[in-house]
């Protein structure tokens, strides 16, 4: 039997999470990071994306033809960078902020929790006033 190791390494101080299978996360959670993998593709296509839309611009249904080089441009910007990888990178940046998130939701539960707190003690004295005083 051989005795427990004690490593000497420092523990880093971001967690690691497996992204390939990762905790289950909620609908609302799994678009959140959906949102954010599509803005960070969007960002990095964005000069074939604007591209397009200005090719685009006033025309209908011919579009499809005249604006055919700068739509296969955005495409295939977009099918590069849309990849595991990049989804991957979002679900660590979703991960990342959900602790920025909840301080957030939990400062905002606390400001609604104060005023209401204040608004109670507020109709308490309008109550405990004398009814000649109002």
């Amino acid at each position: 039997m051989s005795a427990p190791s004690t490593s000497t390494e420092p523990s880093t101080a971001q967690p690691n999470f497996n992204l390939r299978n990762p905790l289950p996360l909620s609908a609302t959670q799994e678009q959140q990071v959906k949102d954010i993998y599509y803005k960070r593709v969007r960002g990095y296509c964005a000069p074939e994306i604007k591209a397009f839309a200005d090719c685009a611009r006033n025309r209908t249904f011919t579009t499809t033809w005249v604006c055919r080089e700068q739509r296969l441009a955005m495409n295939s910007c977009m099918l590069a960078h849309a990849g595991p990888e990049e989804e991957d990178r979002a679900r660590e940046e979703w991960f990342a902020s959900r602790d920025a998130r909840r301080r957030e939701r939990e400062e905002k539960e606390a400001a609604v929790e104060k005023r209401r707190t204040e608004v109670i003690q507020l109709m308490r004295a309008e109550d405990e006033r004398p009814k000649g005083e109002k």
